[in-house]
């Protein structure tokens, strides 16, 4: 066992102040933190506990839009007649993410900072440059049939798990930190030469809301899993359309939700569905053993938009 100190925040100075100290972290629904700390992946001398700090509603913002807080559980947030009536998408995506028990503890903002997935990164026993940078990453060679064929590196093939993220990518969110306001698109790092960071945040900047724009037209979430329940996504497709426009983004490809542009810009110029999802998977570049995703996105994304249209 490995001792940590406990700090509950009052307020989010007293939070931001408390994790600006080396080894702090931020402790929410805790469901990835806490399953990363027993492996011991992650060894946070300070938790600081943010779940008293009021950002517990979802509300109407003066836009038309809607501002959920960060301490917004997940099972909530897919249950709340807004979501459910205006973006379906996010209501479906979060339904899809994981079990009920882990929904109901799990936070808007604690899933937004998920730690991306890799076998060798939870095996301590095992190389990894995400946890230890410059050790190597045997995952290009070894077992990736999961792994990430969009935007990687020789330093990570690791791929996000939020399906929450891709649905927030594709609907244009924007998170609103204790420094400064962020497009979810930009949040998350592609590895490059480091793949220890996954957002571009920094130490002790706190995620407090999630911004939604107006909703227009219709949205949908399919997800692609090895088995029906619980099971992180192969390839899932995040789709809202209006008609006129057009916003997609997948998940399991890549080190972060990989928002579609070229698919997008293509349909917009009179592309079929099948050139656009052509157009943006011919930048993948599989490994060994997750071509297969390559096809599958393609697929996954023909579906969803002939289903929308």
């Amino acid at each position: 066992m490995r001792e940590f100190a406990y700090a509950r925040a009052t307020s989010v100075d007293d939070a931001v102040a408390a994790a600006a100290a080396p080894g702090a972290k931020f402790l929410g629904g805790g469901t990835n933190l806490v399953d990363l700390m027993r492996l011991e992946v992650e060894t946070p001398e300070l938790l600081v506990d943010v779940t008293q700090l009021p950002f517990g509603a979802v509300e109407e913002t003066a836009e038309g839009g809607l501002r959920i807080g960060a301490g917004v559980r997940n099972s909530d947030l897919a249950a709340h007649t807004l979501v459910r009536e205006r973006y379906a998408v996010l209501s479906e995506a979060l339904l899809a993410g994981a079990s009920g028990q882990l929904r109901n503890a799990a936070t808007t903002g604690g899933n937004l900072l998920q730690r991306t997935r890799c076998p060798y990164f939870q095996d301590v026993t095992k190389p990894c440059n995400k946890r230890e940078p410059g050790t190597g990453c045997p995952a290009r060679e070894g077992e990736h049939r999961n792994l990430a064929v969009i935007g990687w590196s020789e330093h990570c093939v690791a791929t996000h798990p939020s399906d929450m993220a891709v649905a927030l990518a594709a609907l244009d969110a924007v998170v609103e930190t204790t420094a400064r306001r962020i497009p979810v698109v930009d949040l998350h790092r592609l590895p490059g030469d480091d793949p220890s960071r996954d957002t571009v945040l920094e130490r002790g900047e706190l995620i407090v809301a999630v911004e939604l724009p107006p909703a227009a037209g219709r949205s949908r979430y399919r997800k692609v899993r090895e088995r029906a329940s619980y099971a992180f996504a192969l390839v899932s497709v995040a789709c809202a359309y209006n008609g006129d426009d057009v916003r997609i983004a997948f998940g399991g490809l890549a080190h972060k939700p990989w928002r579609a542009l070229v698919a997008e810009e293509a349909i917009r110029g009179g592309a079929s569905v099948e050139d656009a999802a052509e157009a943006e998977l011919v930048q993948a570049r599989p490994l060994r053993d997750n071509g297969y995703k390559v096809e599958l996105a393609k697929r996954a994304l023909v579906s969803v938009l002939e289903e929308l249209a």
